[in-house]
């Protein structure tokens, strides 16, 4: 195999990933738990944004808006992680690599 047309394959591949690393930072999804608390994260599933409706907090009972936090995380970092996915297949890369 021609080890400059191997080198410039790998080149491409690699400005290819860093465009969609770029994306996945601009791109934002929300992880919601009975519109109770709100979760922002972008493509990378860092937190961005966190919203908590008074109706969330309950004296006395912090298990519950814990659960709240816990859901809106898990559906936030589920989101993000079908961005991802969508991001590599366009790569023809398996998913999660990002």
């Amino acid at each position: 195999m021609d080890m400059k047309k191997l080198m410039k394959q790998m080149q491409q591949a690699q400005a290819a990933a860093g465009k969609i690393q770029d994306q996945l930072a601009a791109q934002s999804v929300e992880g919601t738990a009975s519109g109770l608390v709100t979760v922002t994260v972008n493509g990378h599933g860092k937190i961005q944004a966190l919203s908590i409706k008074p109706e969330a907090v309950t004296e006395g009972d912090p298990e519950a808006l814990e659960d709240l936090l816990m859901v809106a995380l898990k559906d936030a970092e589920a989101k993000a992680d079908a961005l991802q996915r969508q991001a590599t297949q366009s790569l023809g890369l398996p998913g999660g690599m990002f």
